[in-house]
């Protein structure tokens, strides 16, 4: 059940006829060497940590440590009480329980890296708000986040997720990338959907910068994660729609990987270019350059 590269991994699911989540589900048991009880199981753990961590903000608001965020998702909660919100309802609860999950990483909470602590507001985020919105069960969730775990060991594994070596784009893109996926195979997509749905995330994510506000992940970390929610619901209503992506999953990882070496070592989570330098920022954060 081992693969190395997006190629490999369709192959297995048009062999076995599986989708993506239960050769990753399969993956984890073999080379794990653990029951599919106890996979299973720790994938419920994971996923009772990410909705705690998405929706206690919302009655309990809290102040990052740095003191830049706090709240947000309660005020996107009450704003769309008041039905007046743009955003249709999907989107809207994607992007409150992505920003609460910013909160409590901010706060030093408990919250599932995925794939890492500043962008891990993006799976859940999504993911719970398709449950909310369609009535997915828990069992189909967690398919979920084993076919966002495939698209996250292929990213880790053939490139990276570090904003340090390649921005923000290998962070939140790759997030958003792992929830777009995820989102196709729970609306039915096909496994073949699921990775150019990824490729889409990536390619419109393709460049972005990590630029930490004091070198907190909080701003604009925070709003970014909300935006990775967005990216990854478009790029699946495309491939869902049978909108084809030109370019395959693995070599728009290449490109990623590849972008994100060239950029300048300021945009790539130093505090020391992009929003980070702006006179705002720095006055927030007491003249962090």
């Amino acid at each position: 059940m081992d693969f190395h590269s997006g190629r490999e991994l369709l192959e297995i699911c048009a062999k076995e006829q599986s989708p993506i989540s239960e050769i990753m589900r399969r993956r984890e048991c073999t080379l794990g060497e653990r029951s599919r009880d106890v996979v299973d199981h720790q994938m419920a753990q994971v996923l009772d940590i990410m909705r705690s961590a998405a929706t206690q903000p919302l009655k309990n608001p809290v102040s990052s440590m740095g003191g830049l965020i706090g709240g947000e998702a309660k005020k996107l909660w009450k704003h769309a009480a008041r039905g007046k919100a743009v955003c249709g309802d999907v989107l809207l609860r994607a992007a409150t329980y992505a920003v609460a999950v910013l909160e409590v990483n901010a706060s030093m909470g408990l919250i599932v890296a995925a794939p890492t602590a500043g962008s891990a507001g993006v799976v859940p985020g999504l993911l719970l708000a398709l449950q909310d919105c369609y009535k997915i069960s828990d069992d189909r969730l967690a398919d979920g986040l084993f076919n966002a775990g495939a698209v996250g060991y292929l990213a880790m594994r053939n490139a990276t997720v570090s904003g340090a070596v390649g921005g923000c784009q290998a962070e939140i893109g790759v997030a958003a990338a792992m929830a777009a996926s995820a989102a196709v195979e729970l609306m039915g997509g096909t496994p073949e959907q699921c990775l150019e749905a990824a490729s889409t995330v990536l390619m419109n994510m393709l460049g972005l910068v990590c630029d930490p506000v004091g070198g907190l992940v909080e701003y604009p970390c925070q709003k970014r994660n909300a935006a990775g929610a967005a990216n990854a619901l478009l790029a699946a209503e495309f491939c869902l729609s049978g909108i084809s992506q030109l370019i395959p999953f693995d070599e728009m990882l290449d490109t990623m990987y590849a972008v994100g070496r060239r950029m300048p070592l300021e945009l790539r989570e130093t505090a020391l270019g992009g929003c980070a330098v702006t006179p705002s920022a720095c006055e927030r954060c007491g003249g962090c350059v």
